[in-house]
């Protein structure tokens, strides 16, 4: 198998909006307003990120702005009142920073994303320097791969892998990320195989299966000993 999975790298943004650790609370809300996002990477030095701050980090401000909260909430959302007193990039952040690296795949990316309930990741270097930003909707952006491309792709990388010619005959068809493998096939214990790699195919909504099984002029009987039908 050849195939090379989309990296980071490939679909991330370059030109990424940034504070530093004095940045005020005024400051962060405009460039988030003029930049139209949700959370911003904080830096330190040369472009190191140190951090994120993000719309939940601001809104406690908001919360508790005219509210005097009772001992049960002051326990129980310490961190919130904390941020609803703070006025600089460096005690409202996240820190330290959840990141990724460029060379990560999607789907390193992707599960990163959800386990940690976030939007959007900073892109760093080996030794944590701002390259980019990578958010759901630039992971979301393979399933625009052209059905012809899935096609190709599935093809070559996983019918001509399991189900060589002459002894199979399988068709490829894709419409709208969905792919349909019809056609016969020698050994059928491989079509799980082929289920789990075509839909590791970047760009693959979903699999439908049309394959028979095959048979091969080895399935034929075997013919009995010579001179047997004599009597």
């Amino acid at each position: 198998m050849h195939g090379t999975p989309h990296l980071v790298s490939d679909v991330m943004t370059h030109t990424v909006a940034a504070v530093g650790r004095g940045a005020t609370f005024k400051e962060i809300v405009q460039l988030m307003q003029d930049w139209k996002v949700s959370a911003l990477p904080v830096l330190e030095g040369e472009g190191r990120v140190v951090g994120v701050v993000s719309e939940a980090d601001l809104l406690p401000k908001e919360e508790f702005r005219d509210s005097d909260p009772d001992r049960y909430t002051q326990l129980r959302r310490l961190s919130d009142l904390a941020k609803a007193g703070a006025v600089t990039a460096e005690e409202l952040m996240t820190s330290p920073a959840l990141t990724v690296r460029a060379d990560a795949t999607l789907a390193q990316a992707a599960r990163i994303m959800a386990r940690a309930k976030v939007k959007r990741l900073p892109v760093v270097d080996a030794v944590g320097m701002l390259e980019g930003l990578v958010s759901r909707a630039d992971l979301l952006k393979v399933f625009l791969r052209a059905d012809e491309d899935i096609a190709e792709e599935v093809r070559r990388e996983v019918v001509s892998y399991l189900f060589p010619t002459p002894d199979s005959n399988v068709r490829v068809e894709v419409h709208n990320g969905v792919v349909k493998l019809a056609g016969q096939v020698r050994d059928t214990a491989l079509v799980p195989v082929a289920a789990r790699l075509t839909r590791a195919v970047e760009g693959v909504v979903d699999v439908d299966f049309a394959l028979t099984r095959h048979a091969g002029p080895t399935d034929a009987p075997a013919a009995g000993p010579r001179g047997a039908d004599s009597a």
